[in-house]
């Protein structure tokens, strides 16, 4: 069965970092590509940033560019989101994500459709 496990959530003041982690199981992990996404109340789900696990490429939201950097362990089919520079509208539910590495997904590493298995989120909350 594929699954993804997110972790490393919690309370931060701004300005603060956090490491999110994101475990995989049950497929071929440098297949696929793993992104973040994250949800706050009343909003929609929005891509934070993406990793291509067959070649390491990345992708930045612009409002997370600079701040959060994406890393892959292939060993550990772990995925990691290092967040610095935390702001209040960071704090959103934080959820990682599996798809195959399409063209679609090249060019389209935002869009939830393109990812293909979900994990539970993990909450992310930035005080002010």
């Amino acid at each position: 069965d594929v699954q993804l496990q997110a972790s490393g959530g919690g309370l931060v003041q701004a300005g603060g970092s956090l490491r999110l982690s994101c475990a995989a199981s049950g497929f071929t992990f440098e297949d696929f590509a793993i992104g973040w996404f994250r949800q706050a109340p009343g909003k929609e789900r929005e891509g934070v940033s993406c990793i291509r696990n067959s070649d390491g490429s990345t992708y930045y939201a612009d409002s997370v560019k600079g701040r959060f950097t994406i890393s892959s362990d292939n060993a550990k089919n772990t995925v990691y989101l290092q967040m610095n520079s935390l702001k209040p509208e960071d704090t959103a539910v934080y959820y990682c994500a599996a798809g195959h590495q399409t063209v679609g997904l090249l060019l389209h590493p935002d869009a939830p459709y393109e990812y293909d298995y979900w994990g539970q989120g993990t909450l992310v909350t930035v005080s002010s």
